[in-house]
């Protein structure tokens, strides 16, 4: 046995709840692939979901939202995505899923819809280059994976960058595929990250914002990230109360925008409630096949409103993110996003604590 070989580890999931650690050599890139080393990987919901079984996707390296820095560059990778120079040790932020570039969809241009955007994640992690998810030590960046280089803005910034390439590009390829215009009143429904992420990107757009929510810490963290208006659905607890608070807000005719960020398939029909006639709608929360509720069909269509959903994007909008933070970075609290941190060990601690809403969102450290 070679014992000058480098191992690496990661966290498998080998059905709901059961967290295996298993290690793996770590492999030299492909010559249009790159090795990297995870600096830091945080907990979104979509792991809590995968984690508890309640996902399509099961039995998997898990993570997505990840700050890595290069180890080893294929022999034919010169730039990132954008056609930044890159070297060894520069921090990257890498799209978590591919665009095949053969697949129907992709050759329509609709790359946030590949049809194969998954095939690395979802792979076992015996087979080869193993560390598919980061979740790890180690994350390989397949050549079919786009990836950036951090801008120095937010090199002191570590959590914000990690989290750009799920909620943040998730919100900007959203609302530009609504369309959200100045002076909107725009109602958002849940203020995690990505509410707080759509909140921050709708007030740039020179919107007013309403959120709802009903924890105190998120309530707060709402108004820090610049919400105009906040809802509480403890005190306001009917549909129909917070219908007439929204449209008390925008003199009687209901907000122009709506954006589901919820999770929860009630929110979807309330979100119909709170638009006005000829609005906008957004759902991107309700990312869980199997779950739902009651709905009127004619309601939506008397009001004319537009349903758009989203729970991708064109991976080229993470660059866009990575600069929309970089713009705006000394604006808003984004470090308060992050407010817990884990060794990779403590993983299961970690996803304790979030599913528990003991914290908003935890790093974790391999």
């Amino acid at each position: 046995m070679d014992t000058d070989v480098e191992t690496g580890r990661l966290v498998y999931l080998n059905g709901p709840r059961d967290i295996e650690f298993q290690s793996y050599e770590v492999p030299n890139p492909e010559p249009n692939a790159v090795v990297t080393e995870v600096v830091r990987s945080n907990v979104c919901g979509s792991e809590l979901h995968v984690w508890k079984g309640d996902h399509p996707l099961q039995d998997c390296v898990l993570g997505h939202e990840a700050l890595c820095r290069i180890k080893q560059l294929g022999d034919k990778v010169e730039t990132d995505s954008a056609g930044n120079p890159v070297t060894e040790g520069d921090l990257v932020a890498p799209v978590y899923f591919q665009t095949c570039q053969s697949c129907d969809y992709c050759r329509r241009g609709e790359f946030y819809a590949c049809e194969n955007d998954y095939e690395h994640t979802g792979k076992s992690p015996d087979i080869w280059p193993h560390f598919h998810a980061p979740w790890a030590t180690h994350y390989y960046i397949y050549p079919d994976n786009h990836f950036y280089k951090i801008p120095k803005e937010l090199e002191d910034h570590l959590n914000v960058a990690a989290a750009a390439n799920c909620a943040l590009s998730q919100v900007l390829f959203g609302i530009s595929e609504i369309g959200v215009e100045y002076n909107d009143t725009v109602v958002i429904q849940g203020a995690g990250g990505l509410g707080l992420n759509a909140t921050v990107v709708a007030n740039e757009h020179g919107a007013e914002t309403i959120v709802i929510d009903g924890v105190d810490r998120r309530l707060e963290q709402a108004k820090a990230f610049g919400a105009d208006h906040v809802i509480d659905f403890r005190e306001q607890k009917t549909v129909e109360a917070r219908r007439n608070r929204v449209k008390q807000i925008t003199d009687g005719v209901g907000a122009d925008v709506g954006i589901e960020v919820a999770g929860v398939p009630e929110a979807f029909v309330e979100g119909i409630e709170l638009v006005r006639k000829g609005g906008q709608y957004l759902t991107m929360g309700n990312v869980r096949p199997g779950h739902e509720a009651d709905f009127d069909p004619g309601r939506l269509t008397r009001k004319s409103i537009d349903i758009t959903t989203v729970v991708e994007y064109d991976p080229w909008v993470l660059f866009d993110a990575l600069e929309f933070l970089a713009a705006t970075i000394d604006d808003y609290p984004y470090d308060q996003l992050i407010d817990a941190e884990f060794e990779l060990d403590d993983i299961e601690e970690a996803l304790e604590a979030s599913e528990n809403r003991d914290i908003t969102r935890a790093t974790i450290i391999p």
